[in-house]
């Protein structure tokens, strides 16, 4: 019977094997070649090569036609030490790739010879098992959650929107929170603002919102401003986050948020809510419409009215401000269509939604050409 040891020569006739030296050389004088890690999520703790495909060896065959159709691209597959990506390679032969090598040494001898490394994957034990469910989502894993990881967003508001989205973006990871709101905890606020408890009935929102939000998940930032927005803090505010969520209430601070987002070009996703309805969309500088080019001027004060005038069903907020976290999510990973151009409407009386269409208007004063 043959031994392991001669079925690894038996390969190696077979499969090119290049050194780690080899491997810099290339990788700077052929763009199309593409490096392909085969080892196990845990061993990349001590990094990866930068611009590295990671596949663990189990997924190889199952993932590799989808993520490199094109079977003549040059590959050079690396593990640990040289062994298991040479197998690797030598069954991509077998599936038809042509132009397939393994690094000898693997990624030990990567790290002797002083290559580069990315060290945008290291994640702790903790954090591992926190997000574990994102990890194993194709569109997510440890690339995706690293943004997650990375991302500040700003909410304005942490009242019935702003709570059940700031809530789901920490649990997600969002890296930096930031939140604004100058208001206390109010007894009518607890049918809705998931955040605050009955305990806190007078205490700064924000700081109620930060205190729930850490206790979920202490891995992240939160950055708290306790202040009522206006022209002369927006700007200030907003720019050290990358998105901004607008869970405000009022037509005049809904413009405020539009036109700094506007004029900072950052990404602003809006939600709102009255009784039983709600809408959600998201407003890109340069890449869609605006908040003034779906109302160009506020209503007349006899044909609005706030959620306290008119009353809001609890859960309500609630769908709208996980649809804003969603959007937000999908923005931070770069991945799904987003709302941008398109708002969503939810009736809960009917149990639906339907989507309007919302073009640029060339005519609005905030038009970015």
């Amino acid at each position: 019977m043959p031994t392991f040891e001669a079925l690894l020569r038996s390969i190696r006739s077979e499969v090119p094997e290049i050194s780690a030296v080899e491997v810099k050389d290339r990788l700077t004088q052929d763009p199309a070649l593409i490096v392909i890690d085969v080892r196990e999520p845990d061993e990349t703790r001590e990094g990866k090569i930068p611009g590295a495909i990671l596949i663990p060896r189990g997924l190889l065959e199952l993932k590799i036609e989808g993520l490199v159709p094109d079977k003549s691209t040059p590959m050079i597959l690396h593990c640990a030490g040289g062994v298991r990506s040479l197998l690797a390679a030598h069954s991509l032969q077998q599936l038809g790739y042509k132009n397939v090598a393994s690094m000898a040494g693997g990624f030990k001898a990567w790290k002797e010879v002083g290559g580069s490394l990315d060290l945008s994957t290291l994640f702790s034990d903790e954090e591992r098992i926190r997000y574990k469910r994102h990890l194993a989502i194709p569109e997510v894993r440890e690339e995706g959650q690293r943004k997650l990881t990375q991302a500040k967003v700003l909410l304005i508001g942490a009242g019935g929107l702003g709570c059940p989205a700031a809530f789901y973006l920490a649990a997600a990871g969002v890296g930096t929170l930031g939140i604004v709101d100058f208001d206390t905890v109010d007894a009518t606020n607890l049918q809705r603002q998931i955040l605050h408890t009955t305990d806190r009935i007078g205490k700064l929102k924000t700081d109620s919102a930060r205190q729930t939000l850490l206790a979920l998940n202490p891995l992240i930032t939160v950055n708290t401003y306790p202040e009522k927005l206006t022209l002369a803090n927006a700007e200030k505010i907003f720019k050290s986050y990358d998105i901004v969520l607008d869970g405000s209430d009022n037509f005049e601070t809904r413009y405020l948020i539009n036109d700094t987002c506007v004029q900072l070009r950052k990404p602003l996703v809006h939600g709102s809510v009255l009784r039983f309805e709600g809408q959600a969309t998201v407003f890109y500088p340069g890449k869609g419409p605006c908040y003034r080019c779906l109302y160009p001027e506020p209503p007349p004060p006899e044909e609005s009215c706030s959620c306290a005038e008119a009353g809001v069903l609890g859960v309500v907020p609630g769908i709208i401000g996980l649809m804003q976290a969603v959007e937000t999510i999908k923005l931070v990973l770069g991945k799904g269509d987003s709302l941008v151009g398109r708002l969503l409407c939810y009736d809960a009386l009917k149990a639906g939604f339907s989507e309007i269409k919302i073009p640029r208007d060339p005519e609005c004063q905030c038009h970015i050409l």
